[in-house]
Parts: structure tokens; C-alpha cells; sequence
């Protein structure tokens, strides 16, 4: 099971919020690719930490703004029945605008401008074969498309 926010190794437990963020979306990706956990941990734990060192101000807010740690293909393995639902672009509670499969309990994606947003749920619908309902800032539907096979 990929970690998360809420379950994570527990040497991660004292580091900065957005390290460990960062620690768990890259151990995530690395146990994804067959690496052992023992080997990822430690892995991710450095490269977070320079990731943290290296990016702008705006770069780590945007990185904190993102909902989701896991991995592309693990997205909808706890809950399959996503995988036939629309995808929505709307207006996320905390800025932005948020890419979310409807039933979904958190956005998959959160970006700062809906251009992005669009692009990325047109990409997910597609590779899912259903529709992209994109929302106006007054969450009143502006265009649908569908990608069904």
C-alpha cells in the first residue's frame, strides 16, 4: 500500500511538511518501480531534502497545494469504480483549480490556473475513456466532452 500523509515510515515524522510530502511521493514512485522499501526510504528521505533546498517559495506552496502522494497507476486502485466516472475541472475550496473524478473524496490535481487544470483532465478522461465536465467559477457547467470508447 503506498504511503500517505497519514501513514508514512516513521523516521519521516519529524521532517518540515512539504519534505515530507515530497519524501513520500518519491518512495511511493520508487516502490511503484520494484525498489525495496528499505532501500526507498532513505532514498527519498535525501532527495527530498534537496529538493526542499533547491525550489522557489512558490514552488514548495504549489507542491503543498497538491491533494494527492500517490503514484499515476495507484490513483484509483482502492476504488475501481472511479475509473468509469466523469472527470470534473472546478474551483478547489483552498485556490486553484482542482482535477477530480466525481464520487472521488479529494482532487486528484489542484493547479493554479484552469488552462493546466483542463489539460490535465483532458489527459485522465481520455486515458479512461469517459467525459470531462469542465466548471465555471460559479461551478455552473461551461463545456462537456466526451471520451468514451
Amino acid at each position: 500500500m503506498p504511503w500517505n500523509m497519514n501513514d508514512y515510515p516513521s523516521s519521516w515524522k519529524n521532517m518540515n511538511q512539504a519534505v515530507r510530502k515530497k519524501a513520500i511521493e518519491i518512495g511511493n514512485a520508487m516502490l511503484e518501480d520494484g525498489h525495496d522499501e528499505g532501500r526507498a526510504i532513505p532514498i527519498a528521505t535525501e532527495q527530498a531534502k534537496e529538493w526542499h533546498q533547491n525550489a522557489s517559495e512558490s514552488e514548495i506552496q504549489q507542491f503543498l497545494k497538491k491533494d494527492d502522494t500517490a503514484p499515476e497507476n495507484d490513483r484509483y486502485s482502492s476504488r475501481p469504480e472511479l475509473l468509469e466516472r466523469p472527470q470534473f475541472v472546478t474551483p478547489h475550496v483552498n485556490g486553484g483549480w482542482a482535477v477530480q473524478a466525481e464520487g472521488a473524496h479529494q482532487p486528484s490535481e489542484v493547479y493554479e490556473n484552469k488552462k493546466e487544470a483542463i489539460t490535465r483532465g483532458r489527459e485522465i478522461a481520455r486515458n479512461k475513456g469517459t467525459q470531462l465536465i469542465i466548471h465555471r467559477e460559479d461551478q455552473s457547467v461551461e463545456e462537456k466532452y466526451n471520451y468514451e470508447r
